[in-house]
């Protein structure tokens, strides 16, 4: 990382509410959250986030001030650091004598530069698990610091569904908004607003550590004919006048495929009619839900003049009133 106070580009005589107050903006900015697939954001969060990891500390601050470490924290050789100094070893300690007395061990006699540094790397694993050396408090944050989860790599998705898919359950391959495509299994009886969890399908972590999950919240499109009410579907169902007045079977859709249903005789329009069990599939234990059909007499698009010389002869000696109830 190059000099913290350009990355949060604040002076080093900035005060400690400064620094915070510069790194909520660009944290704000730049919080993968808010930028997600974006891979240079994400890295510049990271940069912030470790600047601020530096400064928010005044201890820290205070040692890079005076230059016994670096950008990334590290204590800087021949400035009077743990390594340049060595390590007195006790008895039984590596670099102790047969005598017990105490002797210089020093670690650059025996770890090589191009190695790596032991310590930083334990320190970089522990600052992984919790949430990676870029510490520092989200944007939001009004208490003390504390480090955002690196290995927090949850991904959100939106996905449409079918009314049918969602009522009767499938399997099938979907293709995310990100292009990813997954295996996916929409149980029976899904509901609008379900979420579900796919395991391990989010962003990698890094490091060592496991990559996240998806959580898919599930949109059922409505239908053009089918509406759903708890456990039970709902349905309006067209029939001619001559089915409405002699009866009849019809053939009715339903979301399990189609049923035949026996019109009585002289159904008025408004009548409802139950198809036990071809609702919405039973969940657990539970009881499948029915289909309500509602009988809706339809006329012909353009009644001809038989039908309508006969309406006007049998009106003429069969008067009713349908509005009676209505007072």
């Amino acid at each position: 990382m190059s000099d913290p106070y350009k990355v949060l580009g604040v002076s080093q005589t900035a005060t400690q509410d400064e620094v915070k107050a510069a790194y909520r903006k660009l944290a704000k900015k730049y919080h993968p959250d808010l930028n997600q697939g974006d891979e240079a954001v994400a890295r510049k969060f990271q940069e912030v986030s470790s600047a601020y990891d530096l400064l928010g500390d005044p201890t820290k601050r205070k040692k890079y001030d005076r230059g016994e470490i670096d950008p990334e924290g590290r204590e800087r050789r021949g400035r009077g650091s743990f390594w340049s100094k060595g390590w007195k070893a006790r008895s039984g300690h590596p670099g102790a004598g047969s005598s017990g007395r105490s002797s210089t061990f020093d670690f650059d006699d025996t770890f090589d530069d191009a190695n790596g540094d032991p310590i930083e790397e334990i320190l970089k694993q522990w600052r992984a698990g919790r949430g990676g050396a870029a510490g520092g408090p989200s944007p939001g944050d009004t208490g003390s610091r504390s480090a955002p989860r690196r290995n927090s790599q949850d991904l959100r998705y939106r996905l449409k569904v079918p009314f049918i898919e969602a009522v009767a359950g499938i399997k099938k391959r979907v293709t995310l908004s990100d292009g990813k495509v997954v295996n996916l299994t929409i149980p029976p009886a899904t509901e609008d607003g379900t979420v579900l969890r796919l395991k391990g399908q989010g962003k990698p972590g890094s490091g060592a550590l496991p990559a996240g999950d998806a959580y898919l919240e599930l949109n059922v499109e409505p239908h053009a004919h089918f509406t759903r009410d708890g456990d039970d579907i709902l349905l309006d169902l067209p029939i001619t006048l001559q089915e409405a007045i002699l009866g009849g079977s019809v053939t009715v859709p339903t979301v399990h495929g189609s049923v035949s249903l026996k019109i009585p005789k002289g159904s008025n329009g408004g009548k409802r009619m139950r198809l036990r069990g071809k609702g919405v599939p039973a969940k657990g234990d539970g009881e499948p839900g029915d289909q309500y059909v509602t009988l809706r007499i339809v006329l012909p698009d353009n009644p001809d003049g038989d039908l309508i010389q006969f309406i006007e002869k049998w009106g003429a000696t069969h008067a009713y009133n349908p509005r009676k109830s209505l007072g």
